[in-house]
């Protein structure tokens, strides 16, 4: 995959986590139900998803192992 759109994908994900956050955040106070500990998982596993398409730290989408 190459840069501009690792990019692309990268900042969907980030899309992805602020609009997941914001849905946590507008509902006041915190109780920690399963809905609420579902949307941090979203959130969390967004956010791993934009590092990995942003950075490649583990040179994994450069590979292409298809290729």
């Amino acid at each position: 995959m190459n840069s501009r759109g690792r990019l692309f994908v990268g900042l969907l994900w980030l899309g992805v986590a602020g609009l997941m956050a914001t849905t946590i955040l507008v509902e006041p106070g915190f109780s920690a139900s399963a809905s609420e500990l579902a949307r941090l998982f979203v959130v969390a596993l967004a956010l791993f998803l934009a590092v990995v398409y942003l950075f490649d730290p583990w040179g994994v989408l450069s590979r292409q192992p298809f290729h």
